[in-house]
């Protein structure tokens, strides 16, 4: 047979042909044979799968342990700011005045000199 009368072979199929022959190619691929010759393909794409699964289970652990570290990272600098404050109201002249006066000092009348030749 030549490739014309084989073309007009296909050609001439009837809608119910076509289907049990689209249905015979589906079976032929799904079949034991077609699923053993096809075993290293299909473990390259389980273990994708695994892969994939695992990345994406570590993008969360990793994004859980990022805002728990924003968090922690947030009460720190409130911390700081907050003892910032307070280092700076201590340091001002008059409550260091009004500590002095605690243990008996008192600011000095006279201002401040330097000793020198």
């Amino acid at each position: 047979m030549s490739k014309e009368d084989k073309n007009d072979q296909q050609e001439v199929l009837t809608p119910a042909q076509r289907v049990r022959n689209d249905w015979r190619a589906l079976v032929e691929k799904v079949s034991y044979k077609a699923f053993v010759n096809n075993i290293p393909y299909l473990a390259f794409v389980a273990l994708l799968a695994v892969l994939y699964i695992s990345n994406s289970h570590r993008a969360l652990e990793m994004q859980q342990e990022l805002t728990m570290k924003h968090k922690a990272l947030k009460e720190l600098r409130w911390k700081y700011m907050d003892a910032k404050s307070q280092l700076m109201n201590v340091k001002a002249e008059t409550q260091v005045i009004k500590n002095a006066e605690g243990i008996g000092l008192k600011p000095s009348l006279m201002p401040a000199y330097k000793i020198g030749q």
